[in-house]
């Protein structure tokens, strides 16, 4: 134990989370949750990483009887708990995000990503466990991900979700008054996370990483009420505005919709982060002018969803031609492309992505629709049966940019991942969005697109 100990006051100090006057603060601390009476520091052998030099604390815990139960539920609970000693109190680490963004946006997001990966509310390990790789395919480089820290959702279960209704504290894991909770066994521990507060259109929301992020700086801008997704004008406000604040970073958000829409349907949230998807790397295919709106570039993206793209200077300008264009998406049928607007509920809405980029703003939105018949019970612009064997799971805002989160199964069912078993997958990955696509790539398809992008000028 004091070896350990030992390693994560170095660590601590390495990173620059403590310094020497904060030592015996959390040797008391550490001490009195892992059962410890006495503590001298001592020379110790190299770790490789904080998981390592935590290992050791909780074994010593264990053996102390300090954990409720010996397994990965109660270490990773008391795991927290440890590093959050050496985490700084949430307005300490506002006063310090602000005072670097005074300098820049960057330095802002590189220091607090920096502190969610060193004081393992990141959990690097598990992730670098994630089987990852690249495919060509015809719309560019996808991401593919084997996802081996997080197990898979139920789709049925994600819509439950939206209806449940909400009990206990905090109302869900997105809620702002996650910082600081201990964790149960049917809540993840947050003594160590940490929120950045914001100001979006004139609303409170925070700024978080993901625990288990799934691209570079995957962070989650979330509101500070705990209220459900939503897709409507002040979405797009928000985003618009999210990428001015941060322009190093791209935000969208998923559908408000379940089968099209993302895991957790009942708190508004967005997702970002500091990476170009397949999507965004996509030109435009066809140019379109929306009348009364000659300023903003726009037109139908080479992508395998249907996605239109605005481009222009003015970000409040494409808020409002984003909210004409989902207002009458909203409403829209198309019975030659399966698209109906209602049935005995809405099944219209869309999946918007916010950036900057070349000195404009930029707004893609894709459209969705989650009506399910006979033939699709799951869905008819969702995977398709066929491909079930692949993913199941519902395609949300990471996906439909171009990076697949695939279930472990696939290790068991391929057995090994060679490069053609590799590729196989990207490629029924790509149909797997392309069914997504409520106007196909056919002459039918692309005529139904065109008409639609015509029929919001009218």
């Amino acid at each position: 134990m004091t070896e350990h100990l030992s390693a994560l006051l170095d660590y601590g100090r390495e990173k620059g989370m403590i310094t020497e006057f904060d030592e015996s603060y959390v040797v008391n601390k550490v001490l009195a949750l892992i059962g410890g009476d006495r503590f001298e520091r001592t020379e110790h052998r190299h770790f490789e990483n904080i998981d390592e030099i935590l290992s050791g604390l909780l074994d010593f815990a264990a053996e102390n009887g300090k954990l409720e139960d010996n397994t990965v539920t109660y270490r990773d609970i008391l795991a927290a708990e440890i590093m959050d000693n050496l985490t700084p109190r949430p307005s300490e680490l506002n006063e310090n995000f602000f005072e670097k963004y005074e300098k820049s946006p960057k330095e802002a997001t590189d220091f607090f990503y920096e502190l969610s990966k060193n004081n393992n509310y990141i959990m690097t390990e598990r992730v670098k466990k994630n089987i990852v790789w690249k495919s060509k395919t015809k719309y560019g480089e996808l991401d593919i991900t084997i996802n081996l820290s997080k197990p898979e959702k139920d789709p049925k279960e994600i819509a439950k979700a939206k209806l449940a209704k909400q009990t206990g504290y905090p109302k869900c894991l997105l809620c702002a008054e996650n910082v600081g909770v201990r964790g149960n066994a049917n809540h993840p521990p947050r003594t160590n996370h940490r929120i950045i507060p914001l100001n979006l259109a004139g609303e409170r929301w925070y700024l978080q990483y993901s625990p288990y992020v799934y691209y570079n700086e995957h962070c989650i801008a979330l509101s500070s009420k705990h209220t459900p997704m939503k897709i409507e004008k002040a979405t797009f406000d928000r985003l618009l505005d999210f990428v001015e604040q941060f322009p190093h970073y791209f935000i969208g958000s998923n559908s408000d919709l379940p089968i099209v829409g993302g895991s957790i349907l009942t708190h508004n949230h967005f997702q970002g982060g500091n990476y170009e998807f397949a999507m965004a790397k996509q030109p435009i295919k066809y140019k379109f002018t929306f009348k009364g709106y000659e300023d903003i570039e726009a037109g139908i993206v080479d992508w395998a969803l249907s996605t239109i793209r605005l481009i222009g200077s003015d970000r409040a300008r494409l808020s409002e031609l984003g909210e004409k264009i989902l207002n009458k998406w909203r409403g829209y049928s198309d019975e030659e492309n399966e698209i109906l607007a209602y049935t005995d509920q809405l099944h219209n809405t869309v999946t918007p992505i916010a950036r900057q980029r070349n000195g404009k703003f930029e707004l893609d939105i894709i459209l969705r629709n989650n009506r399910t018949n006979e033939k699709y019970p799951f869905g008819i612009f969702h995977a398709h049966e066929e491909y079930h064997y692949i993913k199941k799971e519902g395609i949300g805002l990471i996906e439909a940019m171009g990076l697949a989160v695939l279930p472990p199964r696939l290790i068991t069912q391929f057995g090994e991942l060679n490069d053609k078993v590799k590729q196989e997958i990207a490629d029924v990955f790509t149909k797997i969005l392309e069914n997504c696509g409520v106007f196909k790539d056919t002459e039918c398809g692309l005529n139904g697109f065109v008409k639609f992008m015509y029929s919001v000028n009218e």
